[in-house]
């Protein structure tokens, strides 16, 4: 069967010329964007009662633009005003030019990684003195505190934000041709909204190994994977296997 139609379980991008605009103008397919999960704040007193006292660190474990954002949201919510000395650890560029909307990046100390967590690794080895805050989300990679301890820095873990599955019961009776996800907690918002989900010709198209393995676990039919050497992002994947499949 032919792919018309795909939905992804993310937000649509910001950007005009984003890859998804350039795979719908190449292959005219129409390309449908829903977040299948949300985030939510976590108060400032659900963050005193994990024992957290934002005056007690003097660096900030940053994974994600999420974790920007809740950070700076708590630190307002306590009227604690962030020290210029303040150290920050990036996990990619992304996160650490995202701070610029909090910060005067070129006044600040920001160290950042390529991309991967373990990037940083040789950068917390110079600063292993520093008392370290990671704000995330309840749902954390296991290597991030595997790392972590592994180094054997002073470092504390709050949940500042929630993921929480999205309502899609407006979805149940609309056909998709390709289903794209890019986490584990994609694949268990599709089940728990619709538990009598049954894939047939649905095409399923994963990124990253946790997904995939979440997606194989739910008993899912994988037809794409991204990242691979080829398809290093998912519109690669997806133009890939597209340009294959319509051309039968």
């Amino acid at each position: 069967m032919k792919i018309k139609t795909i939905l992804v379980s993310q937000p649509e991008p910001k950007m005009e010329n984003s890859p998804y605009s350039r795979l719908i103008d190449k292959e005219k397919v129409k390309v449908d964007f829903r977040p299948f999960i949300h985030v939510e704040g976590v108060d400032a007193k659900g963050v005193r009662q994990q024992k957290i006292d934002l005056r007690n660190y003097t660096a900030i474990i940053l994974t994600s633009r999420n974790a920007v954002d809740h950070f700076f949201r708590i630190a307002e919510e306590m009227r604690f005003k962030v020290p210029d000395s303040m150290k920050y650890f990036c996990q990619s560029e992304a996160v650490a030019y995202y701070l610029q909307k909090y910060v005067v990046y070129r006044k600040r100390k920001i160290y950042v990684g390529k991309m991967n967590f373990n990037d940083l690794i040789p950068v917390f080895k110079k600063y292993k003195d520093e008392k370290f805050l990671l704000p995330s989300s309840d749902v954390l990679k296991p290597q991030v505190p595997e790392i972590l301890d592994d180094l054997g820095v002073d470092w504390t873990r709050g949940i500042f934000y929630k993921t929480v599955i999205s309502d899609l019961s407006d979805l149940r009776d609309v056909y998709y041709d390709v289903l794209v996800f890019f986490s584990p907690s994609g694949i268990e918002s599709l089940l728990k909204n619709f538990p009598d989900f049954e894939q047939k010709d649905t095409r399923i198209a994963v990124f990253g190994n946790s997904t995939i393995d979440a997606a194989t676990e739910a008993g899912l039919r994988i037809d794409i994977k991204a990242p691979t050497p080829e398809t290093p992002s998912m519109t690669m994947a997806l133009q890939k296997y597209i340009t294959t499949v319509n051309k039968k």
